[in-house]
């Protein structure tokens, strides 16, 4: 790619970035937009989206997002100073050295925009040059910044997980256990077997069981009567404003009655829901799980749904887990399918011939990855369009404007959107290892993988507070995923320099740039052995000690006595939707 190329790629994104945030500017304060925009704040006063999302404090998106969300912003916070350490070292210092070498041609500075950005990578330096002991104090240098930023993220947010804990009211989670392969005797039932057994060994912290059953063709069977019954709504609004019913000619020709229509749909449903649930309290089947063997090829979009079924099947069971599982999949997934397979060109097996012998690895890679830095240069500058589009909600603009004009498709602004981490965590994490992986061989992607970090802090901020509203909140245990792919990309990125230095045939440079990946690796061990733990369970200490807190407390009493119903599933609850008169409908669903 030349110069002018790559300024061409930069201003049309920048503009279509500017252009997409003042779309956004001029519609979310509109009402018609702003359940689309502002779902979770509908009526605050308006004000500029982005002094608003620079103001807020950190305490503010703990209030707004929970602990997961102070995480994702913390990503952000430490990306944007990792990559302005290494602009300030890649464009200050190690592009100038790249460009003034002369291995690749000799510098023309009349004919600049035409020249490829090859001059400014490290392949333009001479073989064997002393300037390539600059790279090689660089990989030092943001080696050790990026650990020492690393575990001061983890140490802080370590704190607040632990001031999460300790200052969060009690939850139905925390006095909850899930047992699973209960033995069943001929002479009693699954319930009755888990209400013996604890009661007999566990009396004194034991109150009561909720057997879990299979209940997925009865949701779909709710989903589909809750869809029928909002449609239903809608048209009897309709009706009700033009107050002009379907009329027939002599009775026979004309429109059908529609609400009459989806009324008898929705009473159908509604039998149907009540014998699914009669059989399913006569049949204990808990919930089990799998691991899937056969990993498939999908379409991108479609694998985050993807690799929640698979979390799910493995054996998950709150959505937290299954996300976090799922995010960790995704970010294997993301670093393969978009990084190595960009590198690997090339059939699979071709792609894993490079690690059939290890020695060759650092060399092999050293010459592949910087032939793809016009790609990745490029990817990252239009992933500032793709940010961006975060802001104006094109897939829920559309949908609600097409509900707008379908009255009976209305769809039911009422409940916000959640913020989708397992995805949106891989996707930053992808630019963090790209910008640490280019760091040494092309510095000239740093400025545009900071501009990107930039561009999602502000905007994701603002998301937080005004579109997203947390449903669930793990207490910031998607960190430990975030620090482990930023110590991969470390290490990857050593890997690839002392292939580097070996082909620009300093060897000296090679060997003692060996000892760091394997220093990256002892820290990652020693924050392993420092902080997860953490994340993973509470303490004994904190746990005893938050008891003894809550043993005092007037309303543990009314907790304890809202426990026995909190995991009741609401599937199995008896409703009624559907009813003779024609000008309303009952609540979604009554208390069992």
């Amino acid at each position: 790619m030349i110069l002018s190329a790559l300024a061409t790629s930069v201003g049309i994104n920048l503009g279509l970035t500017v252009l997409l945030a003042a779309v956004y500017t001029l519609l979310r304060r509109r009402p018609p937009y702003v359940a689309v925009y502002s779902p979770r704040r509908p009526y605050a006063p308006p004000e500029p989206w982005l002094p608003a999302a620079w103001r807020r404090t950190e305490e503010d998106v703990h209030a707004a997002a929970g602990l997961d969300g102070v995480v994702f912003v913390r990503i952000f916070v430490f990306s944007i100073r990792v990559f302005t350490a290494a602009a300030v070292m890649g464009v200050g210092v190690l592009m100038p050295v790249n460009f003034l070498g002369d291995q690749l041609r000799q510098i023309d500075f009349s004919d600049l925009p035409n020249k490829s950005v090859d001059l400014f990578s490290v392949s333009n330096v001479q073989d064997g040059s002393n300037k390539l002991w600059l790279h090689f104090s660089a990989a030092y240098t943001i080696t050790g910044i990026t650990c020492y930023l690393l575990y001061y993220e983890y140490k802080y947010l370590s704190g607040k997980r632990l001031e999460y804990f300790t200052t969060s009211k009690p939850l139905p989670q925390h006095f909850t256990v899930l047992v699973r392969a209960i033995p069943v005797t001929g002479d009693g039932s699954v319930s009755d077997a888990v209400d013996k057994f604890f009661k007999e060994y566990h009396s004194s912290t034991y109150l009561s069981h909720t057997v879990v059953h299979q209940t997925g063709k009865l949701r779909r069977l709710l989903n589909d009567s809750e869809n029928i019954c909002t449609k239903l709504a809608n048209l009897k609004s309709v009706r009700h404003t033009s107050g002009d019913p379907p009329r027939r000619f002599l009775g026979i020709f004309g429109r059908n009655d529609i609400v009459g229509k989806y009324q008898k749909r929705l009473e159908d449903l509604e039998e149907n829901v009540r014998m699914e649930q009669s059989d399913a309290t006569r049949s204990r089947q808990l919930v089990t799980g799998y691991l899937p063997s056969v990993i498939l090829h999908f379409v991108s979009s479609y694998v985050p749904s993807i690799m929640k079924l698979f979390s799910t099947m493995q054996g998950f069971i709150s959505v937290s887990g299954i996300e976090r599982s799922a995010c960790n999949k995704m970010l294997r997934f993301t670093i393969w399918s978009v990084f190595f397979a960009n590198v690997l060109t090339g059939s699979v097996l071709g792609q894993l011939e490079i690690f059939y012998d290890p020695k060759e690895i650092p060399k092999r890679l050293a010459v592949l990855v910087p032939a793809q830095a016009s790609f990745f240069i490029t990817y990252v500058v239009t992933s500032w369009t793709s940010v961006a589009s975060e802001l104006t909600q094109t897939a829920a603009l559309l949908y609600h404007l097409w509900g707008s004009c379908a009255k009976c498709c209305k769809r039911d602004d009422s409940k916000p959107p959640s913020m989708h981490y397992h995805s949106e965590i891989p996707r930053v994490l992808l630019f963090a290892l790209l910008g640490l992986t280019y760091f040494i061989i092309s510095p000239l992607i740093l400025p545009f993988v900071l501009i990107y970090f930039c561009l999602g802090y502000f905007i994701y901020r603002n998301q937080l507070f005004n579109v997203y509203s947390p449903k669930y909140d793990t207490g910031g245990r998607f960190w430990p995923i975030v620090h482990n792919g930023t110590i991969f990309s470390l290490v990857l990125m050593h890997i690839i320099a002392i292939g580097v230095f070996t082909l620009k045939k300093l060897p000296l440079a090679s060997s003692l740039l060996v000892p760091l990946p394997v220093l990256t690796l002892l820290f990652n061990e020693y924050c392993r052995n420092r902080f997860l733990p953490i994340f993973e369970a509470y303490s004994t200490e904190s746990l005893i000690k938050k008891d003894r807190e809550e043993q005092s407390k007037p309303e543990m009493a009314e907790f304890f006595s809202n426990l026995v119903t909190a995991y009741s599933d609401p599937a199995m609850k008896p409703i009624q939707r559907s009813l003779n008169s024609d000008d309303r409908t009952t609540p979604l669903l009554s208390s069992a």
